[in-house]
C-alpha cells in the first residue's frame, strides 16, 4: 500500500496516535523523515500534526527531532492519581454503603462540574443516572458544594461565571444564596442536596481535605428523599471523609492536587478577563 493510501485510511485521531506511538517507541528524538517512514504518513502532514502537538505540549521539538512532551506525562500521572484515590477510598465507601445501603460516590471537581471517580451501589439503591467517569453540574450537587465551599476564591468565581442553571424548582440559582449555602457547608463540614439536582432525590457529602484545609475529593451518599435520614448519614459521611483524609495525606502527590486545580481555575479566568 502506498503512503498516500495509508494516510487516506486514517482518521485525524488515527494520524495523531500513529505519530505519538512512533515517538514513544524511541527513547530519544525521532526526526521528521523517520516519523513519516514509520507512520506511513506524508512528511508535510506529519510536520503539520507534529507542530500542533508541540503547541499543545504533547510533543517537544529538539535539535534533531521530536520527543514526548510533558503533557503526556501529566495525562498518565492523572490516571495513576485517580486509581490511587479510588483504591484508598474504597474501604471507606464500603463502610458507608453498609451503613446506608444507598449509592456511595467519590468525585473530584473539574471546572464547573464534578467527575465521578468511583461508585458503589446495590439492588436496593436508587438507580442514579451518574456513572464512573461521567460529569455533573457542581452547583446542584452535594459533592460539588462540599468541594467548592473549601476551595479558593478563583474556583468559586469560575463556578459563578459559568452560571447556576436551574435543574429542579429547588436548585439554588442566586449567587448570594449560593455563597450563603457554602458558608453553611464550611461551618458544618457537610453539604446537602435536597432535590436540587433531581426531584425526590437527596444527597449528603463531605470533603476530603489536605493538610492546608483544601479539598482533594468528596464522598457522598445519595438516595430517595423519603428514606434518607440526612442528620444520621451526615455524621457518617463526615467521619469517613476525615478518616480518608488521614490516609490520603500520607501521599504528597494527592496533597498537591488542590493547588493544581486552583492554578487551572486561575488560568481559565485569564481569557475571560482579557475579553472584557
Amino acid at each position: 500500500m502506498r503512503v498516500s493510501d495509508q494516510e487516506e485510511d486514517r482518521s485525524v485521531i488515527g494520524r495523531v496516535m500513529a505519530i505519538l506511538d512512533a515517538v514513544a517507541a524511541e527513547p530519544g528524538e525521532v526526526g521528521l523523515s523517520e516519523l513519516a517512514r514509520r507512520t506511513g504518513i506524508k512528511k508535510a502532514t506529519v510536520h503539520r500534526v507534529a507542530t500542533e502537538l508541540v503547541e499543545r505540549r504533547m510533543l517537544d521539538r529538539g535539535a534533531y527531532g521530536y520527543r514526548l512532551g510533558f503533557r503526556t506525562f501529566e495525562l498518565g500521572h492523572s490516571v495513576q492519581v485517580s486509581r490511587l484515590l479510588r483504591n484508598l477510598a474504597l474501604p471507606y465507601m464500603e463502610d458507608l454503603y453498609e451503613i446506608s445501603h444507598e449509592i456511595v460516590q467519590l468525585a473530584v471537581l473539574d471546572g464547573a462540574e464534578i467527575v465521578y471517580l468511583e461508585k458503589i451501589t446495590g439492588h436496593r439503591s436508587y438507580q442514579a443516572p451518574s456513572g464512573v467517569g461521567e460529569r455533573y453540574p457542581a452547583h446542584c450537587s452535594a459533592l460539588g458544594k462540599a468541594i467548592i465551599a473549601f476551595s479558593s476564591d478563583a474556583v468559586l468565581d469560575r463556578i459563578l461565571a459559568a452560571g447556576l442553571p436551574k435543574r429542579t424548582p429547588r436548585t439554588i440559582t442566586d449567587p448570594a444564596l449560593f455563597r450563603e449555602e457554602l458558608r453553611l457547608v464550611r461551618d458544618s463540614g457537610v453539604a446537602f442536596d435536597r432535590e436540587e439536582g433531581h426531584r425526590e432525590v437527596s444527597c449528603v457529602a463531605a470533603p476530603v481535605l489536605n493538610s492546608e484545609g483544601l479539598p482533594i475529593v468528596a464522598l457522598s451518599i445519595t438516595g430517595p428523599s423519603y428514606r434518607m435520614g440526612l442528620p444520621r448519614l451526615a455524621t457518617a459521611v463526615r467521619e469517613a471523609a476525615v478518616a480518608l483524609a488521614r490516609v490520603v495525606n500520607a501521599h504528597a502527590t494527592l496533597q498537591a492536587l488542590p493547588r493544581r486545580h486552583q492554578r487551572r481555575a486561575e488560568e481559565l479566568q485569564r481569557p475571560c478577563a482579557d475579553g472584557e
